[in-house]
């Protein structure tokens, strides 16, 4: 299973002979691309307006980020739940370029690096002028293949990998705000948090020393990240826009109490 860029959640099984089948597929945020997917082997038909033309301006959902980026899912056997940082109603416009114009030594990706940090833009129907829901943690029962909970998070795109623990909880930093939360994994409520010096964009670990279970995760913000950040800071009004502290690299280390694994 794998929540990808493409804003499709995948369903796919290994078989005894190492092949791959297709199981299932479907939208985990907004998404204007797929028109259809195969029912046997999960190809997509393509919306033909939203593929990328030299020259011309192409416009699609979810963003170049995509709905969920590199931060990894993580999977609970207990609660039987697929946990995923989303990125929703982010999109962009594109316009591709011939390589002969690229300058020498600059990122190739086919859209000229501005182009990248100025190509987000809002779902339309988005009223921006009110907090806008961009990151959301999802839970997903793949049995029902349903969302179950999804916790929000207002003018804050969700770069946080998820970590989920025996004990029925969900640890995620990721947001803009610097802070790293502890979930409820049965119901998605914040059961705590604390704000760091910066950041979360690395992976939690859960680890124990004597019978005590401890949480240890780096806060370090750049990259991607703050990328998307200075594009999203742009669709906000000046009063809404968030400025992650210096970046920088600390690695924190919380005890988990019987009181919050209890929970």
């Amino acid at each position: 299973m794998h929540a990808g860029r493409d804003g499709y959640l995948w369903i796919l099984e290994r078989k005894p002979d190492g092949a791959l089948d297709f199981v299932d597929g479907k939208p985990f945020v907004y998404q204007n691309v797929f028109k259809s997917l195969d029912p046997k082997t999960g190809r997509p038909t393509y919306d033909e307006t939203k593929v990328p033309h030299l020259n011309e301006k192409s416009s699609f959902c979810p963003g170049l980020w995509g709905g969920k980026d590199w931060p990894p899912e993580a999977y609970n056997p207990d609660t039987k739940l697929l946990y995923v940082p989303a990125n929703e109603n982010l999109c962009a416009t594109i316009t591709d370029v011939p390589v002969g114009e690229r300058k020498p030594g600059e990122l190739y990706i086919g859209v000229p690096i501005e182009g990248i940090l100025n190509s987000l833009e809002f779902r339309p129907g988005v009223d921006a002028s009110k907090p806008v829901n961009i990151g959301q943690l999802q839970a997903w029962d793949l049995n029902a293949g349903k969302k179950v909970w999804a916790h929000d998070f207002q003018d804050s795109a969700l770069w946080g990998p998820v970590l989920t623990t025996a004990g029925g909880l969900v640890f995620a930093g990721g947001t803009s705000d610097r802070m790293f939360r502890a979930f409820d994994a049965k119901t998605g409520d914040v059961l705590w948090q604390t704000k760091l010096n910066t950041g979360v964009i690395g992976v939690p670990v859960s680890y124990a020393v004597d019978g005590v279970q401890y949480i240890a995760v780096q806060a370090g913000w750049g990259v991607d990240a703050d990328r998307m950040l200075g594009g999203i800071n742009k669709l906000l009004p000046e009063d809404r826009q968030v400025k992650v502290a210096p970046q920088g690299g600390v690695v924190w280390v919380f005890k988990v109490s019987d009181q919050l694994a209890a929970k």
